[in-house]
C-alpha cells in the first residue's frame, strides 16, 4: 500500500533501572496537591533525576499478542513524540494541551515493559515488578479486561496511576472502578447502544440469537449488554454458551448452533479467539444457510483491524463496533496514521490509538498539574474535555473515569482495496447517544490520598 511503504522499525532503548522506591505515606490537604513539588517524596516513585519512567504492560504472548505488539509500537512512538523526536504526531492536534515535546515537566521519558500473557496473575506480577524494581510512576497497557481490573486494583493499592489500554468490560469503570484508574477505550454497554439501531435496520426485529461468549469479565458484560440491546429490539435469545479464553478449536461450541433454530450467531470473542471462531463458523457453512426463512447472520460486537486481517474474507459484511479506525479523516487521526505509518510501514490498530492517546493524556495531566504527584494528576484528568485525538470532542468523566466520545459501527469491507482496508465505517455514533448514568454499574472510586509503594 503506497501510503505505508516498508520501513525498518526504529527501536527505543529501554530503561532498566531508576531511582529506588519511595518510603512512607502521608495524607495531605487537597490544596497542597496542586503545589509544584509539594512533599514530592511522599508519593510512590516520584522522579528525582532527569528522567521519568513509564511501565508498558502488554500481552506479548497468548491470544491477544497481536494487539499487544501494536500497543507496544504505539507506546514507543508516544515516548519519541513526548521527547521531541519525530514529527510530534497528535501533540500537534490535541486541544487543549500543555505538551511541548520536551519530555514531561522537563524530564526525559523512559520506559520499561512487561508481558501480561493475557493472565491476571502474570499481569499483576509484571506491574508490581515495574513499580518496585524499575520505579515506574505510571502503568498502562493490557488487551484483556480481566488483566485491566487486576492491575488497576494493584495500582490503587500502591498509589500509581493506571491508564488502561484495551479493556471493554463494563466492570473496568463500573463495579471495579478505582480512583487511580482511567479508561479511554469505550465499553460493552456503549457498543450495545451504538449497534442496536444498525442491527434493527439491517436484520429487523424478528430474530433468534445464539451467543458464544469468552468466559471472563469482558465476555460476560458484553453478552449482557448485547442481549439487552437485541432483546429490546424484540430478538429472542436462544442460548448463551461460555467458551474458554484461547480455546483454538471452537467446533464443539459451533455444532449445537446449527440445530438450535437460531438465525444469528453473536461472537463475544476477541483477538485470535474471534479469528478462530469466525473462521470455523464460516467453514461450517453458517453464512450460506437460510434459517427461519431468513439469511443466517453473524455479529462481532467488538471488532479490530487486526482481527479483521486475521479473519480475512470471512468478515465481509459482518457488523460490529470499534473504538477508532485508521481511515478517519479528522486531523488527529490523520496525524497519528501518518506518524505510525512512517515509523512501522502499516496503519495503526484501535489498540495502538488508545494506548498512544492514554500516554499523551497522562503526560498532559502532569504538565497541567505542574507535578507528578498522583492526586494532582488525577485532579487534572477528572472532567478533562479534549479534542484532536481521533474521536471528536471527548470527556474524561470525573464520576467513573470513563471517556465519552464517538463510537464507530463498522462492517467487514465487501470490496477492500488493500490488506488493511478490511473494515468500513458504517456510522459514527455521537457521544450523546452512548452516554449513560454511571450509577447503573455501581462501584466506588475510592481515595486519592497520598500513598507509598
Amino acid at each position: 500500500m503506497s501510503e505505508f511503504p516498508h520501513k525498518p522499525t526504529r527501536r527505543t532503548v529501554l530503561k532498566t533501572g531508576v531511582a529506588g522506591v519511595a518510603a512512607g505515606a502521608a495524607t495531605v490537604a487537597a490544596p497542597m496537591f496542586f503545589m509544584r513539588n509539594a512533599w514530592a517524596q511522599e508519593f510512590c516513585n516520584m522522579p528525582t533525576g532527569g528522567s521519568v519512567t513509564l511501565g508498558f504492560n502488554v500481552p506479548q504472548t497468548g491470544a491477544y499478542a497481536d494487539e499487544g505488539a501494536d500497543e507496544l509500537r504505539a507506546y514507543q512512538l508516544a515516548v519519541k513524540h513526548l521527547n521531541g523526536e519525530g514529527d510530534g504526531g497528535m501533540i500537534n492536534t490535541m486541544k487543549p494541551t500543555m505538551l511541548k515535546g520536551n519530555g514531561v515537566l522537563g524530564k526525559k521519558v523512559e520506559f520499561v515493559t512487561g508481558d501480561t500473557q493475557t493472565k491476571s496473575d502474570a499481569a499483576r506480577a509484571s506491574a508490581k515488578r515495574m513499580i518496585e524494581k524499575d520505579g515506574a510512576i505510571m502503568i498502562t497497557g493490557g488487551s484483556s479486561s480481566g488483566v485491566a481490573i487486576a492491575v488497576q486494583s494493584l495500582c490503587q493499592d500502591t498509589g500509581v496511576i493506571f491508564m488502561a489500554g484495551l479493556t471493554h468490560s463494563n466492570d473496568t469503570t463500573g463495579k471495579d472502578k478505582r480512583r487511580y484508574g482511567f479508561r479511554h477505550f469505550f465499553n460493552a454497554y456503549m457498543s450495545g447502544l451504538a449497534l442496536g439501531p444498525v442491527l434493527e435496520s439491517a436484520m429487523g426485529k424478528d430474530r433468534r440469537a445464539y451467543h458464544l461468549t469468552a468466559d471472563y469479565t469482558w465476555g460476560w458484560t458484553q453478552e449482557e449488554s448485547i442481549k439487552n440491546t437485541t432483546e429490546g429490539l424484540g430478538w429472542e435469545t436462544v442460548e448463551a454458551v461460555r467458551t474458554p479464553l484461547g480455546a483454538g478449536d471452537f467446533s464443539q461450541y459451533l455444532t449445537p448452533v446449527l440445530n438450535s433454530g437460531a438465525d444469528v450467531l453473536i461472537l463475544n470473542h476477541y483477538g485470535k479467539d474471534m479469528v478462530n471462531s469466525l473462521t470455523q463458523a464460516v467453514q461450517f457453512g453458517m453464512r450460506d444457510k437460510q434459517v427461519n426463512g431468513k439469511q443466517f447472520e453473524v455479529v462481532v460486537p467488538l471488532y479490530s483491524r487486526l482481527m479483521a486481517q486475521g479473519a480475512g474474507e470471512n468478515i465481509k459484511g459482518i457488523l460490529g463496533t470499534t473504538n477508532w479506525h485508521w481511515s478517519l479523516q479528522d486531523d488527529g487521526s490523520k496525524a497519528f496514521v501518518k506518524s505510525f505509518g512512517q515509523e512501522y510501514g502499516f496503519p495503526p490498530s484501535q489498540a495502538a490509538q488508545t494506548c498512544y492517546t492514554q500516554t499523551l493524556l497522562y503526560a498532559n495531566a502532569c504538565e497541567t498539574a505542574g507535578t507528578f504527584a498522583p492526586p494532582a494528576v488525577i485532579g487534572a484528568l477528572e472532567g478533562f474535555e479534549f479534542d484532536g485525538m481521533g474521536n471528536g470532542q471527548t470527556l474524561y468523566r470525573a464520576a467513573d473515569h470513563q471517556c465519552f466520545k464517538k463510537v464507530l459501527v463498522v462492517a467487514g469491507n465487501e470490496n477492500p482495496t488493500s490488506q488493511f482496508d478490511l473494515l468500513q465505517v458504517v456510522e459514527e455514533v455521537p457521544r450523546e447517544q452512548v452516554t449513560y448514568n454511571p450509577s447503573i454499574f455501581g462501584g466506588e472510586l475510592g481515595s486519592a490520598d497520598a500513598k507509598a509503594c
